[in-house]
């Protein structure tokens, strides 16, 4: 990952601006290893409290991260990015192309996925603050839907089936990031009566294209831990 400087423009090349990861930048930078496109696409962290001259004024001046220039092109918004990475590069397809019931199914979850977003949003203020509010009964029926939706096809652990796709990937960093948290937090358990939700998390693990954008898990929950204005030490 480059640092917070401008991006050598070169003809036919990419360069992604990712900030602190972020967990919507995170599903970009997944996309991008899964479809073997680091030398393709060049990662630049942006310091979202002091974005630099250059991001605001030549790339993208609302700021927002994160944001792909690509021969001419800027694309933001973390699921246009996802789209625009199969149709314009090659590699692995992130959804797949010759089955509709899994393109509808896709198409469905990734639609649906800001309700789940905002039920663990939701719990976490409640982790964090003094009242009595249960996390597990405030995600649980978003979490129930999950468990549901990864037992639609048999044939593979992920959601459409045997191959990690976008769904997995517009999912999984909320979900895992914050199933870490909780169990720091609260000591809440996620994937208790989840079966389906435990295998899904075990075997994204696997996957380097994933696994390589997880860094130190013990910062990734001290800074969730502050996210929340919580200040409970990390072991």
């Amino acid at each position: 990952m480059a640092t917070a400087a401008p991006p050598a423009a070169t003809s036919g090349s990419g360069s992604a601006a990712a900030g602190e990861k972020l967990m919507k930048e995170e599903r970009v930078w997944i996309a991008r290893n899964f479809k073997g496109l680091q030398d393709k696409i060049q990662l630049v962290a942006i310091d979202l409290q002091d974005k630099p001259a250059w991001f605001l004024e030549k790339v993208y001046p609302p700021g927002k991260v994160p944001v792909l220039e690509h021969n001419g092109n800027v694309i933001a918004e973390s699921l246009d990015l996802l789209s625009y990475l199969d149709a314009n590069f090659e590699g692995p397809k992130l959804l797949p192309q010759d089955d509709p019931a899994k393109q509808a199914f896709a198409d469905e979850l990734i639609g649906s996925s800001d309700p789940v977003i905002v039920a663990l949003f939701r719990a976490g203020r409640a982790a964090a603050g003094a009242g009595g509010d249960d996390i597990g009964e405030l995600v649980a029926p978003a979490l129930d839907k999950v468990e549901e939706a990864l037992g639609r096809f048999s044939d593979g652990p992920f959601f459409l089936g045997q191959s990690m796709s976008a769904v997995d990937m517009v999912y999984a960093p909320f979900v895992e990031r914050f199933k870490d948290f909780f169990a720091a937090a609260k000591q809440y358990d996620m994937t208790q009566g989840r079966p389906k939700l435990k295998e899904w998390i075990e075997e994204l693990n696997k996957i380097d294209a994933y696994a390589a954008t997880w860094g130190d898990r013990r910062l990734q929950i001290a800074a969730m831990m502050s996210k929340f204005g919580l200040e409970i030490p990390v072991a």
